[in-house]
């Protein structure tokens, strides 16, 4: 009898243990939540578009202000806002942009001092996690959070650290280098900006935005650790930058952007003939469709006003230019025109270039 009850007490006490080390991991996990939260803001800017969401994530990395997040369509505004955890809202400026890294600092154009942030220097200079590590990752995504409501917060592990090769329609992931590949889905509308963090909350990586395989054409779930570097262009000289190179310039105001190297044009034929590009902004309406082209044959009209690609938004002229040189012959993308205030889809399957004929 004295045994068996031996055996029910360390029962017990084992139960208790285990209740107790749960306890204590869940209220760390809470304190370091919370401190996290509270080197977030949540960013809002442009978008509201087809598959474009006007909201993102960024991290704090100094005292008056100064943002790190990805470099994306939500800035191409002139009325980006800031919230803070407290519940303070902002406007900001992109003061400096890196595409090789896909990264973008932002500064609160108020006077601010004293913000909870990241000593990004100091973080950066810890070694890579490795696959199997514990991370927590956190975000604004799907606009959880406004003005003093938390970040979204999500438990998972770093499944490998590989080179990126993803894109997003037909176009290329803007950085190529490696990555941490998550067993969590965290690159989510609104997370681009986001991070990981250790258990500790030790800062590893920026979230990346949303973008697919090019190899099994599935959804990539991904963070750029803070120690990527990347070959840039500048000045007709190439060099090596690093994260925190970016921020440290960035926030002195010397960071150079990297120039845009020439892309190689695929030749793929569609037909399309646009309205003369006057202005910088020029839309993307159809003039003409040549006959038995591969416009034609698609159904495009005159008139027509293209809008987005393989659901990608095209503001302009230079822009469908721009995304036509991925496209090469053989290749089919999603074109949806405004025809009579509706959205018509439309597939386009591109062709070699039509030889040109002989004089005489």
């Amino acid at each position: 009898m004295r045994y068996r009850r031996i055996i029910a007490l360390g029962t017990v006490l084992a139960g208790l243990f285990l209740i107790v080390s749960g306890l204590k991991g869940q209220q760390t996990f809470t304190t370091v939540a919370g401190q996290v939260n509270k080197k977030m803001v949540k960013l809002f800017g442009a978008g509201g578009f087809k598959g474009l969401p006007s909201y993102g994530t960024g991290i704090l990395v100094s005292p008056d202000g100064f943002i790190l997040t990805v470099n994306n369509h939500i800035l191409a505004t002139t009325d980006l806002r800031v919230h803070l955890y407290d519940g303070r809202f902002y406007h900001a400026k992109v003061v400096a942009k890196e595409p090789e890294l896909d990264v973008a600092l932002v500064k609160i154009e108020e006077e601010v001092d004293h913000l909870p942030h990241f000593d990004f220097a100091k973080e950066s200079a810890r070694p890579l996690s490795g696959a199997g590590d514990w991370i927590l990752a956190f975000s604004n995504q799907f606009q959880i959070a406004t003005r003093d409501e938390p970040m979204s917060v999500q438990r998972g592990v770093i499944a490998a650290h590989a080179e990126l090769r993803g894109r997003r329609g037909v176009f290329n992931a803007p950085y190529s280098g490696e990555v941490y590949f998550l067993d969590v889905v965290a690159c989510n509308p609104g997370a681009a900006g986001g991070i990981v963090t250790n258990r500790k909350g030790e800062l590893l990586g920026i979230l990346g935005r949303e973008l697919r395989n090019t190899l099994t054409d599935t959804w990539i779930n991904y963070a750029i650790p803070i120690q990527a570097k990347a070959d840039i262009q500048v000045d007709e000289k190439s060099s090596f930058v690093d994260m925190a190179t970016f921020v440290d310039k960035g926030m002195k105001g010397t960071y150079k952007q990297s120039e845009k190297r020439a892309k190689v044009d695929k030749g793929g034929y569609h037909g399309i003939v646009l309205v003369p590009n006057v202005v910088s902004a020029t839309p993307p309406y159809v003039e003409e469709v040549v006959a038995d082209s591969p416009a034609a044959k698609a159904g495009l009209q005159a008139d027509d006003l293209i809008v987005y690609i393989d659901g990608e938004l095209v503001q302009t002229i230079k822009m469908f230019r721009e995304f036509m040189k991925g496209v090469g012959p053989g290749d089919t993308v999603k074109v949806e025109v405004q025809r009579d205030n509706k959205l018509k889809s439309l597939k386009l399957k591109l062709i070699d270039m039509p030889k040109a004929k002989k004089a005489g």
